[in-house]
């Protein structure tokens, strides 16, 4: 161990001198002499007054107390960001959920659904003043009304909050003001608006509009006005298809929801023009739909066919409204293959789909305009009262 030390020793000695003139070996006994020519060891550098000075006992405790209390700031600093943007996270996975439809939810009893209901959803009707006329008071100043219909899965069921954007809403347009009430009404209408978000809807139709004229100057298009909701479902009873719908609101048919051609149910036997014939001279629209080839094929030589829920997701596709005096009770016949198959009746699934949507609109607000409103994420502030009277 000793021989250790001085090695070490040595070694610091020969790195402490490196580069200097090598002193000369003096006897045993005798005392080291500096050469000539050789420098003089230089003085120890004095302190300065930058460099760290020696903390004492005390120094050192207290600052170590200040380290760690300033480490634990720190780490709660962090926990806080964490927790914040852990909220975030939470918040912005809420609204996706929303966004892409919470309240659909999944069916045990998917099976059972009758094969008659080519689709079923959520339905609301609007109407537009005439331009200038914010609220209509009679029919008249109506400029056209409007069916919204949102499609929900056919093996899903409805549960609690607003029914969230799918994207895939369709918007159609009923030229004649009012829907068809008897067989002998027979209103050619079309679809204004297909795969459409919410936010299209608040964007592109719901809001008031005020544009600049050549004539007449700035114009003003009033905001889209709620008369009812409800749920639907598109039937098909083997000749014909027909529209289905159930009110959820408002509770009470008003005058405005009768003048409009509103049932509690209701329903319309519902047709899709062939394209590849020429239109009726009162009911031409700038352009036709562009159905791909396989679904043209499907019209063979009729005029008219009975609506598929896919002619309604081309825009411009023409279709025919003929009302049904007798309710909805021949849209929702259960057809022969479903009664021998054990499969829910139509009418019954519909109904269900009414009491679902019924609890879900009452927890969503006191307001009819509002809950609507709410469905369709927008601000009911911003757009017209559900009315009842003219």
């Amino acid at each position: 161990m000793t021989t250790t030390t001085r090695s070490s020793a040595k070694e610091r000695g020969n790195s402490t001198n490196e580069g200097a003139p090598p002193a000369s070996k003096a006897g045993a006994g005798s005392k080291h002499k500096v050469e000539e020519g050789t420098k003089s060891p230089e003085p120890k550098r004095p302190k300065k007054s930058d460099e760290k000075e020696q903390k004492t006992i005390e120094e050192t405790i207290g600052g170590s107390e200040q380290t760690k209390q300033e480490q634990q700031a720190e780490q709660q600093e962090q926990q806080e960001e964490i927790a914040k943007d852990s909220e975030k996270e939470d918040v912005a996975k809420a609204e996706k959920e929303t966004a892409t439809g919470d309240a659909e939810e999944p069916r045990e009893d998917a099976k059972d659904i009758p094969s008659s209901i080519l689709e079923k959803g959520i339905i609301y009707f609007f109407f537009r003043g005439r331009v200038g006329i914010d609220r209509p008071s009679d029919v008249d100043e109506i400029a056209r009304s409007y069916i919204i219909l949102r499609p929900i899965a056919k093996d899903a069921k409805l549960g609690s909050g607003p029914i969230g954007d799918a994207g895939n809403s369709r918007v159609c347009v009923v030229p004649k003001k009012v829907l068809p009430k008897t067989g002998k009404d027979r209103w050619i209408s079309f679809v204004e608006k297909t795969g459409a978000s919410f936010s299209e809807l608040k964007d592109e139709f719901l809001k008031s509009n005020d544009y600049e004229t050549k004539t007449a100057g700035t114009r003003h298009s009033p905001a889209a006005t709620p008369v009812a909701e409800g749920v639907y479902a598109i039937t098909s009873t083997g000749k014909d298809s027909h529209l289905a719908y159930i009110l959820t609101l408002p509770d009470k048919l008003g005058e405005v929801q009768k003048e409009i051609g509103l049932k509690e149910k209701g329903s319309f036997i519902i047709s899709t023009r062939n394209p590849q014939y020429e239109p009726p001279k009162n009911a031409r629209i700038p352009k036709g739909p562009e159905y791909p080839k396989e679904l043209l094929e499907e019209f063979r030589s009729l005029r008219w066919a009975p609506t598929q829920p896919r002619h309604l997701d081309y825009v411009n596709t023409q279709f025919l409204l003929v009302g049904e005096s007798s309710g909805i009770a021949k849209a929702l016949e259960q057809q022969k293959k479903d009664q021998k198959e054990g499969k829910n009746e139509p009418a019954e699934e519909l109904e269900q789909l009414e009491e679902e949507d019924a609890q879900r609109m009452q927890d969503l607000d006191d307001d009819d305009a509002a809950r609507i409103f709410a469905d369709l994420q927008a601000d009911a502030g911003h757009y017209p009262k559900l009315p009842t009277t003219f």
